[in-house]
């Protein structure tokens, strides 16, 4: 176990995505808050250091598998965000949004936080799909080719941006407000509990709002605490 004290969350996720399971479990944000330090988000979440380090020794001593993110070349790390997180939005997210049109207009009378919460999510949607074709089409291909040029021992390459750095900040900046809609969805449905008078497609719908929260947490922590930072690196040696 490294030193964590002296590390953020988001570096200790990334040294070890179970982690993640116990952040989670103190309301720990690893993804858009992975830059507080540890000391200080333990201090936020009422909780020692010490006895969070004991968990997360606990939960490595019985997770049986765990993905190691950090070994990951960097552009491999973008090909799994574009084929897991990308695709996953873009398939997932419409199917939500059809249900959540369907359970709205059964329960919305009874449960009008649900008028609300198909207000924000159709607009995540938008924004992500917005999100997702800035990274596709203008940061990701420089990392790509960043990488290509140093394995091949090229020089840099241009970037009409000039540096990867401001796309980065801009991507982070969205991550963040993302990040918050989907704490205040969370908060609408009680942290998607289903209430007593829901029916299947209600509960169905409650386990594939968190599911999608879940993966797009995975999402950015990777963004932001690993290949933003790498990218970064990268850029700077050559």
């Amino acid at each position: 176990m490294k030193e964590y004290k002296s590390m953020s969350v988001g570096q200790i996720v990334a040294d070890r995505f179970d982690n993640a399971t116990v952040f989670k479990k103190y309301g720990i944000d690893f993804c858009c808050g992975g830059e507080i330090s540890f000391a200080k988000a333990c201090e936020k979440a009422g909780v020692s250091m010490d006895v969070l380090i004991q968990e997360m020794e606990q939960t490595g001593a019985t997770t049986s598998e765990s993905i190691d993110f950090k070994s990951w070349p960097l552009d491999l790390l973008v090909d799994y965000v574009l084929k897991i997180h990308h695709r996953g939005i873009r398939e997932k997210g419409p199917r939500i949004s059809e249900l959540l049109n369907k359970v709205a207009n059964v329960h919305g009378d009874n449960h009008p936080e649900l008028l609300e919460v198909k207000h924000h999510f159709y607009e995540s949607l938008v924004d992500l799909n917005q999100h997702l074709e800035k990274e596709e089409q203008v940061l990701f291909p420089y990392i790509y080719e960043m990488a290509e040029a140093k394995l091949n021992n090229q020089p840099q390459v241009d970037f009409h941006c000039g540096s990867v750095e401001y796309p980065i900040s801009a991507m982070m900046g969205e991550h963040d407000a993302e990040g918050e809609r989907y704490r205040l969805i969370a908060s609408l449905t009680n942290n998607y509990t289903a209430p007593a008078d829901a029916c299947g497609s209600y509960r169905l719908l409650l386990q594939m709002l968190q599911q999608f929260e879940t993966d797009l947490h995975t999402h950015i922590h990777v963004e932001n605490n690993i290949i933003f930072p790498r990218a970064i690196e990268l850029e700077k040696g050559f």
